[in-house]
């Protein structure tokens, strides 16, 4: 479907980041029953759509989680120095940090990919993202700086192994900086879910920027229609997928970003050259089981052809499905 054949007008009011959602498709009523709440959260506005006739149930159950994203946020950023990975950043390179079971869990998945693709993605570039800082920047880092962490292979340099019974990473390169903002966002929505259905909900949608879960089915039973948003158009959409107990990730390059001599510069970086990737993709959406496989997918094989992307989905994440390439 090409973003002229529908618009988002005959969505309802959940958007947010790369997606929106139908309520019923094309409805021209609200529907019955449906509690949204918006919370920020993770450096993005997280959405929950929860179906419950009773408001005071749906909101004990977001409640629930948001508390799960928050948690996730405080365990993994890389943006304090008391989180897992923070604490791993600043002292893995003396002796081995202890970190939580979940830290480990979400970390060893970015190292499975980076393993996969042989370094063409690589979680353990958190000092790469620190010296483009796409978000503050208005101009590249100096070329000497960006040629010292080129090439480099982090992730090799990431060893994640177990003392006394519990987790703990240890580091064996000093530019090794854990980032697990590609896995991390997707882990907390998984969690945020599962706090849901623990809570006896059976149909809802949490998105928090390009990640969504769509838990069981629409109002009106079928499954929940799902429209990505265009990299081009932020009042038209690219597509729709219809999704039932299903993830939806989406890595673009049309948010964050700055423009520098009629270039820009956005925050994928390439660990080959310690640069933005460069790519004319603007943005890749993939279906999976869970919304951290899906976002760690969509990061890790971010600038690859379709056929590559096809091949390494199959491979490396089977089951999974290629939604969309913009």
């Amino acid at each position: 479907m090409t973003s002229t054949e529908i618009g988002r007008r005959e969505f309802m009011g959940l958007a947010v980041g790369a997606f929106v959602v139908a309520a019923v498709p094309l409805a021209r009523r609200r529907p019955a029953g449906v509690v949204r709440r918006s919370v920020p959260v993770m450096g993005t506005i997280a959405q929950f759509a929860v179906v419950d006739r009773d408001p005071l149930h749906a909101h004990a159950a977001i409640d629930a989680a948001v508390a799960e994203l928050r948690w996730v946020e405080r365990t993994m950023t890389r943006f304090t120095d008391t989180s897992d990975v923070g604490r791993a950043n600043r002292l893995a390179m003396r002796d081995a940090v202890a970190v939580t079971p979940e830290t480990a869990y979400v970390a060893a998945e970015g190292l499975r990919w980076a393993d996969a693709l042989d370094g063409r993605y690589d979680p353990a570039v958190g000092a790469v993202c620190v010296l483009w800082d796409v978000k503050h920047r208005h101009e590249p880092p100096p070329d000497d700086r960006v040629a010292e962490l080129a090439g480099r292979r982090f992730h090799r340099a990431v060893e994640l192994g177990t003392r006394g019974g519990g987790h703990v990473l240890r580091y064996h390169d000093d530019g090794a900086r854990l980032d697990l903002g590609s896995v991390a966002k997707g882990y907390g929505v998984d969690r945020a879910v599962a706090a849901l259905r623990r809570h006896g909900v059976a149909k809802a949608v949490v998105v928090a920027g390009g990640d969504l879960y769509a838990l069981g089915t629409a109002p009106d039973d079928a499954p929940w229609t799902i429209g990505i948003q265009s990299p081009t158009d932020e009042r038209a959409l690219a597509g729709t997928l219809r999704l039932a107990d299903r993830a939806v990730a989406t890595s673009g390059t049309y948010r964050q970003f700055f423009r520098y001599r009629g270039r820009r510069y956005h925050h994928i970086m390439d660990p080959a050259t310690a640069r933005p990737r460069a790519t004319a993709m603007q943005s890749l959406s993939i279906v999976a089981d869970s919304v951290m496989r899906a976002d760690a997918a969509t990061t890790a094989l971010f600038g690859m052809s379709e056929p590559e992307i096809v091949r390494e989905l199959a491979r490396n994440l089977p089951g999974a499905q290629l939604a969309r390439i913009i």
